[in-house]
């Protein structure tokens, strides 16, 4: 399999202000949210990052999809660096978090042509991609409602869509459930498998042990910013449970902190 994603050594340190001192229960004044991790995702799988809340998954991500810098190490994207090459790696990939706010004045069908254009998607290859999308997430009937107006489901549906106006061949998606009803969280599962199967590679963040058992080839556990193991999901519960794996290892970390 082709190399697509290849992380060596990435790590990030924060400040903290008195608030967050305070709310980490700490007087340390900065906090390591990744610590020198390294892993690989190859063409055609759905790679897993599985941790606890705050364990780093999304600082890692917001790191590949190089909305922050790494303090050390460095990522590549289909060979290009996310340290050195910033605005070549955005043209690869797709990026969804829960941080996307959708302006609530806008419509989806604004917000598709808006991001299209800042992609310089051809007119008539957007509006091939809209119906095809639209149709399939059943946004077509809710194109021209705006934002403030639409369910949390169709908004994340919408955030979905026009993070992949420009067909990426790298998907990262943070959380990509994470609030949905099961309805929608099952559209949202099969298209991911439905992209890994045209050869996408699609990397997932979450702390969902099912999700990682339905879509996933191989996944990494982090820990306290560190990956503890990684590997093919068969390996890794071969004798167990994925969450009994987590938890042993979660626990054997932790130790008397827990």
């Amino acid at each position: 399999m082709k190399e697509i994603l290849k992380v060596s050594g990435l790590s990030k340190t924060f400040k903290l202000s008195s608030k967050q001192q305070k709310l980490e229960k700490t007087s340390e004044k900065t906090k390591t949210a990744v610590k020198d991790l390294s892993f690989s995702a190859y063409e055609g799988e759905i790679f897993g990052l599985l941790g606890p809340n705050g364990a780093g998954k999304t600082t890692t991500l917001r790191m590949l999809a190089t909305l922050i810098k790494p303090d050390s190490g460095d990522a590549l994207v289909d060979g290009v660096s996310v340290v050195g090459q910033p605005e070549e790696v955005r043209k690869k990939i797709g990026f969804l978090t829960s941080e996307l706010k959708l302006e609530d004045f806008f419509t989806p069908d604004f917000l598709f042509d808006f991001f299209s254009d800042m992609h310089k998607v051809p007119d008539d290859v957007r509006n091939q991609r809209k119906t095809e999308l639209f149709g399939k997430f059943g946004i077509d009937r809710f194109a021209q409602v705006k934002v403030a107006n639409l369910s949390t489901g169709m908004k994340q549906k919408v955030s979905l869509v026009v993070s992949l106006v420009h067909d990426p061949d790298i998907i990262i998606f943070d959380e990509p459930t994470n609030g949905l009803d099961v309805i929608t969280a099952k559209v949202v599962t099969d298209f991911l498998i439905e992209l890994k199967n045209r050869g996408k590679t699609v990397l997932v963040s979450t702390h969902i042990f099912s999700l990682i058992e339905k879509i996933c080839d191989r996944v990494g556990i982090i820990v306290d910013g560190e990956m503890v193991i990684c590997d093919d999901l068969e390996n890794i519960t071969k004798e167990k449970s994925l969450e009994d794996v987590f938890f042993d290892l979660y626990f054997e970390r932790k130790g008397d902190e827990v």
